[in-house]
């Protein structure tokens, strides 16, 4: 590989969450969209499962006003529903980017019964994707309601071969269903999480190596990778809260991997930046763009932008730094400083 400047597309990231409001001491949009642009994200979408959950327009309202005055880059939200909230539905859905349900248990128990999906997915009256938590023992009611609606279903986190093979049979079947897979899901492995304890804990959680081998063999399959950023407190995680911090270290573990011919730089920019723009309806732009140092390094907890202040990968080896990141023109970050000012990002 060459050892000039890497450059890239300003990367999405379609399911993050950044805390903000009501638990902003472990992430808030400053420091959290900080950690996007050090992380090369240029446009990310933030989940509903806030300690008050996002599932009307007043919530809605509130977590908008509070990224307005924060965020560093391009910010969305996703609307949050347990179906007791269809009214807020058409209220919404033009200021949003999709709808995330929860069927299976996560942070904030936000849970939605499989009865429930139905009526949700045909009260969802917008070409906007529905996202769905679907572990393995409800993907096929999720693909079977995604038949009879015809609903753009996207499934998060993808994390094993009983989850992934009914979604690609779906596709060959040819439903409107894409996936996404997270960086913990391809680099770390069941029995890592004896070494990591609870910091390796999540949902859905970490599988064999069989699984992973999977998800590798059929990453073509795969439409996104997705960072499921969710920092928490050492103190939380060590009470036992899902979820690892995840915007700063995706393309680096990507671009290492890229190094050991596990996937292509291709494979890169189609499931980091292309496929997340075509599921979300969003419009390339030639100005923005990051820029990267081509080096090896030892990812550490050290100096990261995000709240929480550590990561599941220290220890392992990444490449390429990020060096500057342009939005719309503009240098936003360069050589680890945000150079934007707090609220200059755009509420997509």
């Amino acid at each position: 590989m060459s050892n000039s400047t890497i450059t890239l597309p300003g990367l999405v990231d379609l399911h993050v969450h950044l805390r903000d409001p009501g638990q902003t001491h472990k992430e808030d949009f400053l420091s959290g969209t900080s950690a996007a642009l050090a992380g090369g994200f240029t446009d990310i979408f933030d989940m509903p499962n806030n300690q008050e959950p996002i599932v009307s327009v007043q919530a809605l309202d509130n977590k908008v006003a509070s990224a307005k005055r924060q965020i560093v880059c391009d910010v969305g939200f996703h609307f949050g529903s347990l179906g007791d909230n269809l009214d807020q539905f058409d209220k919404v859905k033009d200021r949003v980017s999709g709808l995330k349900l929860y069927l299976n248990v996560t942070t904030g128990n936000y849970l939605l019964s499989p009865e429930s999906l139905t009526k949700i997915f045909m009260a969802w009256d917008s070409p906007k994707p529905i996202l769905v938590h679907a572990e393995a023992d409800v993907i096929e009611t999720v693909l079977k309601v995604t038949a009879e609606t015809g609903q753009k279903t996207h499934i998060c986190h993808v994390s094993c071969r009983a989850e992934l093979e009914p979604i690609i049979r779906a596709k060959e079947a040819g439903l409107p269903v894409t996936c996404g897979v997270t960086p913990h899901h391809l680099f770390l492995r069941e029995a890592d999480e004896q070494q990591l304890g609870n910091y390796g804990r999540m949902k859905p959680a970490l599988k064999p190596q069989a699984d992973l081998d999977y998800l590798w063999d059929n990453l073509d399959r795969v439409d996104v990778i997705e960072s499921d950023h969710a920092p928490h407190t050492h103190a939380e995680k060590d009470e036992g809260a899902f979820g690892v911090p995840g915007l700063e270290t995706t393309l680096p573990l990507l671009l290492q991997a890229e190094r050991e011919g596990r996937l292509s730089r291709n494979d890169i920019i189609a499931k980091c930046a292309d496929n997340p723009r075509r599921i979300l309806g969003l419009t390339p732009d030639s100005t923005t763009f990051i820029e990267v140092d081509p080096v090896e390094f030892k990812i550490t907890n050290d100096n990261l932008q995000t709240k929480c202040g550590w990561t599941p990968f220290a220890g392992r080896t990444g490449y390429g730094r990020v060096k500057t990141v342009t939005l719309r023109g503009k240098v936003v970050y360069r050589d680890g400083k945000i150079m934007a000012q707090p609220g200059s990002g755009r509420v997509i």
